[in-house]
């Protein structure tokens, strides 16, 4: 059997990786209990650079990190003990992997000699996430000479970069650990390396395929998509500029967040899906020029495989190995870098009434908006328009999947303060909103808000023990059950209630007293602007349930394109 190293042997060696971490940047650690991870979480303690959180349940653990990752854009570190615990970690790290977000993966591990003969807690860990990482590392078992220790030095400040560059994601480094893992007598550290981050570079424009692109554009009706990805202030600004060049509108995804605070709002048209499901041979674009994720709403997506207009894709990670429908250009490309390459060639605008074409469409659907419900029963809709009205400038609103996204999609419109609204939209899931949302709200906004559904908030409650201490508000829209579905042919199936809608049925209050948020239940539309203000001003973190009528929700939003439908048919004739 190998030498036995010493608990202190093993606790400069992980301490090596951590402040070759740090070294790059890295402050923030996310921890799971467990024995095997011990040197890894003395490490991190010792280093005056890293910050823990503690999050016993190990997927909440993940999704926090992730949250955490997405509003700071650096990496954040993941620990975990052996066996099952760091599986836990897949769904986040498959949502990372989809949405470009670092994340750094510390698998504890049992040395070489424990494995393939079934000792205790101990399984496979080698490329435990597959595909879904970056770039994997296991540099086996510890070793106390200082040789090994400046390797894995170099390993932290390596990973680092990998998790970052050239295409931002999970990376995971696998570590073996034998007894002792508790130093019988603390060492002394060596001092922590001078702080010196990877320098972040930006993919050029080729020159070939922006001449082909500027010939594509130039003097032609398109239209340019921002999908569901913020692509920052910077490029708000220069894709804004292109367009007025080009004279097209910007159809913005609300998670591009290009619809709060725009440059110019008048090139920016959110309420396309109220308009683009009718047939709209007027609207048809001759080019798509997309930056970010596929949008969120299906009727935009419909639109664009109807018009089966060329696709011009900015794809700086080549993120995808297959190009999507009717994509005929795909650039390699910094987002902000290529709209301003594009203008410097000056392509010429697109016809006179092309970009009037949507504004008008625009105007009347807003037109049709109605400011009450019958009855004062809650509606997103309304609800929608309170909560945004209510948060500060530079909040954080984090989305949940299914119903929430899709209404805020329909209803939150353009607003002229910036708002920072995020969801997890990478494999769009359902699990982890929770957590991802208190891992983003410690980050310095003025107020942090999530708009959640019932089934998204039961799925990840243990997400709310980190919820502690923290100013945060979680909006609990309860429709009693899976509401997406009943906008879906499956509402018509005789299962649907028992397969699809899957109500569970649960007094959420009692969530509130378990964790100690506080609470507010609200039946009446009326009731929700104070409810939110109470909440809003009390600090700490609140929890407000809103009841939904789904059926009456349903009805509500069939109406309303009912009525902009009625009103383009009157104005178009």
């Amino acid at each position: 059997m190998p030498e036995q190293p010493s608990g202190v042997g093993n606790l400069l060696w992980a301490y090596a990786l951590i402040d070759g971490l740090a070294s790059s940047g890295i402050t923030d650690a996310v921890i799971s209990p467990g024995s095997r991870s011990t040197p890894l979480v003395l490490a991190c303690d010792a280093h005056p650079a890293i910050n823990i959180t503690l999050q016993v349940d190990e997927r909440c653990a993940a999704f926090f990190a992730l949250g955490q990752a997405r509003a700071s854009g650096r990496a954040t570190l993941l620990i975990a003990t052996s066996g099952s615990a760091p599986a836990h970690w897949y769904p986040a790290v498959i949502e990372a992997s989809h949405s470009n977000l670092p994340l750094i993966l510390l698998s504890a591990d049992r040395p070489p000699e424990l494995h393939g003969w079934g000792a205790n807690q101990t399984t496979d860990q080698q490329r435990l996430f597959g595909s879904h990482l970056r770039t994997f590392h296991d540099p086996g078992p510890a070793e106390p000479d200082p040789a090994s220790r400046q390797r894995l030095w170099q390993l932290g400040n390596q990973a680092a970069r990998e998790a970052l560059q050239p295409h931002p994601g999970p990376v995971q480094i696998n570590l073996q650990f034998r007894e002792p893992l508790v130093p019988a007598h603390p060492p002394e550290l060596p001092p922590p390396a001078a702080l010196s981050p990877p320098p972040v570079s930006t993919p050029a424009v080729e020159n070939e395929a922006l001449r082909a692109t500027c010939a594509q554009l130039s003097g032609k009706p398109g239209i340019i998509l921002c999908g569901a990805t913020d692509l920052g202030e910077p490029f708000a600004a220069a894709v804004t500029s292109l367009a007025t060049q080009l004279q097209c509108p910007i159809l913005a995804d609300p998670l591009s967040n290009l619809r709060f605070a725009p440059p110019d709002k008048a090139l920016v048209i959110s309420r396309y899906d109220a308009f683009l499901h009718s047939d709209q041979a007027e609207l048809k674009p001759h080019w798509i020029l997309r930056f970010g994720a596929l949008p969120v709403a299906k009727t935009l997506l419909h639109y664009m495989e109807q018009s089966a207009a060329p696709v011009i894709l900015c794809d700086p990670y080549r993120q995808w190995p297959v190009d999507p429908p009717h994509t005929e250009i795909r650039l390699s490309a910094d987002p902000t870098r290529l709209c301003v390459a594009i203008a410097a060639l000056a392509p010429a605008p697109a016809p006179a009434d092309w970009l009037e074409r949507f504004q008008t469409r625009e105007q009347i659907s807003q037109q049709a908006m109605s400011p009450t419900t019958l009855d004062d029963q809650p509606f997103e809709g309304c609800l929608i328009q309170s909560l945004l009205t209510a948060l500060p400038e530079n909040s954080l609103l984090f989305s949940g999947n299914s119903m929430p996204i899709r209404q805020l999609d329909s209803w939150s419109g353009r607003l002229e303060k910036r708002l920072h609204l995020h969801a997890n939209r990478g494999v769009s899931g359902i699990d982890g909103n929770l957590s991802t949302f208190i891992g983003m709200a410690n980050q310095g906004y003025p107020a942090a808000v999530a708009l959640l559904g019932d089934l998204a908030f039961y799925h990840d409650m243990n997400g709310l023990l980190a919820a502690a201490g923290r100013d945060l508000v979680i909006v609990l829209l309860n429709n009693n059950g899976g509401g997406i579905f009943g906008y879906l042919p499956q509402a018509s199936l005789p299962g649907y209630d028992a397969y699809w809608n899957t109500a569970t049925h649960l007094d959420f209050r009692h969530s509130a007293t378990l964790y100690g948020l506080g609470y507010q239940r609200v039946t009446r539309q009326s009731a929700f602007p104070a409810a939110l203000d109470q909440a809003l001003q009390l600090g700490g973190p609140q929890l407000i349930e809103v009841i939904i009528d789904r059926a009456f929700s349903i009805a509500h939003h069939r109406h309303y394109r009912a009525q902009v439908a009625a009103a383009l048919a009157s104005e178009m004739r």
